[in-house]
């Protein structure tokens, strides 16, 4: 897709305050500091639309944008960070569990994980609850330039095996750096438009 026209319409907390355009939704999902910012300015070309924070946890909403009129990338806050206190977790957590399972517009969950290092207990456990409600998921395994080309597979295989991802949902080898995988991962997204 060529993107030349995107938006952010609204930081949502609450079902009410989403958008009613009835656009297809893809949620962005991975732990605080993955990447998620990153992946989402290089998906649609821009430099610092999803702002890029040196300090993980700082996503807290429901961040809506609308691309060219015809879809939604929703952020929702990076799970995983320790820095936020139990309570604020767990209102993320409702946040975000009401919006997954209850949202007839979402499409699919893209879970980012970093390719470099096995997934966490933390990946495994989104891994596990979007099956759990049968939510399509995409895996994107970013900062692909991070390690050498002849070690993609070998990565790829602790991913599959760590999240024991089923045989159907795609893995996307990303690069927000280089652009590697884009056009694969704008493919795989339209498809489920």
């Amino acid at each position: 897709m060529k993107v030349h026209n995107v938006e952010m319409v609204i930081s949502a907390v609450r079902p009410d305050q989403y958008p009613e355009d009835g656009l297809p939704e893809f949620a962005l999902a991975g732990r605080s500091n993955v990447g998620k910012s990153s992946f989402i300015n290089r998906m649609i070309g821009r430099k610092a639309l999803a702002r890029i924070s040196s300090k993980p946890g700082k996503t807290q909403t429901l961040n809506f944008y609308k691309i060219e009129e015809q879809l939604f990338f929703v952020d929702v806050p990076g799970y995983g960070y320790a820095k936020v206190s139990k309570s604020e977790r767990e209102a993320w957590g409702k946040m975000i569990e009401r919006y997954l399972t209850g949202r007839h517009e979402l499409k699919a969950v893209v879970q980012i994980i970093d390719l470099r290092h096995p997934p966490t207990a933390d990946d495994r456990m989104m891994y596990d609850f979007l099956k759990h409600y049968n939510i399509p998921c995409i895996i994107i395994a970013t900062k692909a330039d991070k390690i050498p080309k002849g070690k993609w597979d070998k990565h790829k295989k602790i991913v599959k095996e760590t999240l024991d991802m089923e045989k159907g949902d795609p893995l996307i080898v990303f690069s927000s750096e280089t652009g590697l995988g884009f056009e694969e991962a704008w493919r795989i997204i339209e498809s489920k438009m």
